[in-house]
């Protein structure tokens, strides 16, 4: 009986909200208009919130309904795909899987894996997002993501670890022959360095000091919300930057770009794919998750720190 009271109402709510209008939402579920705003009134009476305003012309969401029709339908389409896999014993991933990924690096080597993930399944659609800004997974019915650095301690997330991700300092050759040599990291205060934009924080990069890391103030020129651009403006010589070895290995190797104070270099942060915590993990989300860990072990190489070339300055 508790049961059903808690589901009373939901599948009203949802249809008003995409119809924008109890008297729709009632044609299709063969009730009265009337019948139909009770039931919502009656399940935002339960929840204490109010999810829908209500106008002469047609209905619109609060700010609290928007993200209870996000829960209602992401709720929806895993009891629709429970209630499928079990009945046809169809185990294998299908539906819109939703995911967030981290802007440079997610380009370049998650996305292409989950895309191709996607070609093999049929029933598997996405819905990827690209980006630096750390999203609430559950309250934006995010399926999982993938996250670099240092992860807070979060009852309502599991993590797996990829790897980790090792920084190095370089620049253009050009620009170490026009300005004067890097020896010691207290240089980074006499030099033009790229950062990525980070709102509110210190400017500094993480270096291997004697006692472990430590957060080393630089000088910043420029600044940049994208690791591809700020990657792109150390190879045109704008200055020194503190990059991922998988994002300048080809261009260290090639000679394009520089370390220099290969002493302190040994910074690195941690890669995880983390997802909301449940009961029951859905094929979608198990299968991608495998395929990333999976990719751990086939691409090593990208979480390895740089050991070739040689220190300029």
């Amino acid at each position: 009986m508790m049961e059903t009271l808690q589901l009373d109402g939901i599948r009203e709510f949802i249809l008003a909200a995409q119809l924008q209008s109890f008297t729709a939402a009632a044609l299709q579920l063969g009730v009265t208009s009337s019948a139909v705003g009770k039931s919502v009134s009656r399940l935002e009476k339960r929840l204490g919130i109010k999810l829908l305003h209500r106008t002469t012309r047609k209905l619109s969401l609060s700010s609290e309904g928007e993200i209870y029709l996000a829960t209602c339908l992401r709720v929806m389409e895993d009891l629709q795909q429970t209630e499928g896999s079990l009945t046809t014993g169809h185990v294998e991933p299908r539906g819109r899987l939703r995911i967030d990924l981290p802007a440079a690096f997610g380009r370049r080597h998650i996305a292409p894996v989950i895309i191709d993930l996607a070609r093999r399944y049929s029933q598997l659609d996405l819905a990827m997002t690209f980006g630096e800004r750390t999203v609430d997974l559950v309250a934006e019915g995010i399926d999982l993501a993938v996250r670099i650095g240092e992860l807070n301690d979060d009852p309502d997330l599991v993590a797996r670890r990829l790897g980790d991700q090792y920084l190095v300092i370089c620049a253009a050759p050009d620009y170490l022959r026009s300005h004067p040599p890097v020896r010691d990291k207290a240089d980074l205060l006499q030099h033009d360095c790229i950062i990525a934009w980070r709102k509110g924080l210190r400017a500094s990069w993480l270096l291997q000091g004697p006692d472990g890391l430590e957060q080393q103030e630089i000088r910043v020129r420029h600044e940049f919300g994208d690791g591809e651009m700020m990657l792109k403006a150390t190879l045109e010589g704008r200055g020194l930057c503190q990059l991922p070895t998988w994002l300048v290995r080809d261009h260290l190797g090639s000679g394009e770009l520089k370390t220099v104070l290969d002493d302190y270099a040994g910074a690195r942060m941690p890669i995880h794919v983390i997802w909301p915590k449940t009961r029951y993990i859905q094929p979608k989300v198990r299968r991608v998750i495998d395929e990333l860990l999976r990719m751990k072990e086939l691409q090593a190489p990208l979480f390895e720190s740089w050991g070739g070339g040689e220190q300029s300055g």
